[in-house]
C-alpha cells in the first residue's frame, strides 16, 4: 500500500516494507561498529543488511525495487533475524513475499452473524461487546457497546467501522485519552490485514478514503508498522461517565473465521468498573437502542 492521497494500492508491498524495516534499525541496534562513514540516512545501508542476512547486495536491491518476491522460507527467517522483526511483522513479512509452498488462501467467512453470536451479545448487558470482521467493519453489538462508543445504527452501514470512526468521526475520537496512541494501533492493525487480503475491494476502498482525509493515516501508513491482535488497554474519556480504563479483549469465531468478538471489562472494584456501572445504569434510562436485525455492513 502507499502512502499518497488516493492511492491505496503498490505493486511493491514487499520491497517498501523491507525498506521502512531498514530504515528505523540503527546500526548500534543492529551490533555493526561504526566505520566512520558519515550516513545519509539513519538506518541500515543496504550492504549492512546483505552482511546480517548472508545474502549478496545485489539481492537485497531486487528484493528492495520489487524485481523479485520469490524468496525461500530460510532467506526470509534471515532477513527477518537481520531487521530484529517482531512476530508481528515477521508474519507479516512472510504474507507479503512469493514462497514456496505459497500459504492456502484464506477465504471469506460467512457474510451473516451466527445466531449464537447474536445471542451472546444479549446476554452480556454489564460487559460493552461488539462482533467485528477483519478490517474492523462493525458487524452486531449490545446496548452496552452502544452507552460506551457510539449508537452504531445511527452511523450508515458503509462508515460503521471502528477504524474510520477512530480517525473521521470527531465524536468518536474525542473519546480516546491518547488518540495518537489508538490511531496508530489501528493503522497497524489495517496494514497487517492488507497484507493478507490485498485484493479486498471493500478494505482497498477503506484505505484510500482515509489516505485522501487524513494526514497522520497517510504518515502512519507508509511507516510500514504492523501489529496482530491482542489484548489490549485502553482509556476513554466518556462525556456521561468520565474516564475509563478497559481491558478490551480479542476472542477468534471458529465458525466464522473471519470474525472477532470484542469485550471490554474494568478492574473489579477500580473506578473504572464503577464509573462503567454507572454509565451503563444511565444508558438504560435512555430510549432504547438495539443492533440490528440482519449483516448491514460492508460486503462481507
Amino acid at each position: 500500500m502507499t502512502s499518497s492521497p488516493g492511492a491505496a494500492a503498490s505493486d511493491n508491498e514487499l520491497g517498501e516494507f523491507l525498506r521502512a524495516r531498514r530504515a528505523a534499525l540503527t546500526p548500534q541496534r543492529a551490533g555493526l561498529p561504526d566505520d566512520g562513514r558519515p550516513r545519509r540516512v539513519p538506518g541500515l545501508r543496504r550492504e549492512e543488511l546483505a552482511q546480517l542476512a548472508h545474502v549478496s547486495i545485489d539481492y537485497v536491491v531486487r528484493l528492495e525495487q520489487g524485481r523479485t518476491r520469490r524468496v525461500s522460507g530460510p532467506v526470509l527467517d534471515a532477513l527477518a533475524d537481520a531487521l530484529q522483526l517482531a512476530p508481528d511483522e515477521r508474519d507479516y513479512l512472510f504474507t507479503l513475499a512469493e514462497t514456496a509452498p505459497t500459504r492456502p488462501v484464506r477465504r471469506p467467512g460467512p457474510p451473516e452473524i451466527a445466531p449464537h453470536l447474536r445471542h451472546l451479545l444479549s446476554t452480556m448487558p454489564d460487559v460493552p461487546a461488539m462482533v467485528l470482521n477483519r478490517r474492523m467493519d462493525v458487524l452486531a453489538w449490545n446496548g452496552a457497546a452502544v452507552a460506551l462508543l457510539t449508537d452504531f445504527t445511527a452511523v450508515p452501514p458503509p462508515e460503521r467501522n471502528l477504524i474510520r470512526l477512530t480517525f473521521l468521526d470527531e465524536a468518536f475520537r474525542a473519546l480516546y485519552a491518547d488518540w495518537p496512541r489508538a490511531a496508530r494501533e489501528c493503522v497497524a492493525v489495517l496494514r497487517m490485514e492488507a497484507g493478507r487480503t490485498p485484493h479486498d475491494p471493500a478494505l482497498t476502498a477503506l484505505i484510500a478514503e482515509l489516505t485522501s482525509q487524513d494526514r497522520d493515516f497517510r504518515t502512519w501508513w507508509s511507516s510500514h508498522q504492523v501489529r496482530g491482535p491482542r489484548q489490549l488497554l485502553k482509556t476513554y474519556h466518556h462525556p456521561v461517565a468520565g474516564p475509563l480504563t478497559l481491558d478490551v479483549h480479542q476472542f477468534s469465531v471458529d465458525t466464522h473465521p473471519d470474525q472477532q468478538l470484542i469485550a471490554y471489562t474494568a478492574e473489579p472494584d477500580s473506578a473504572s468498573h464503577e464509573a462503567l456501572r454507572f454509565l451503563l445504569q444511565w444508558s438504560a434510562t435512555q430510549p432504547t437502542r438495539s443492533a440490528p436485525s440482519s449483516w448491514e455492513s460492508r460486503n462481507g
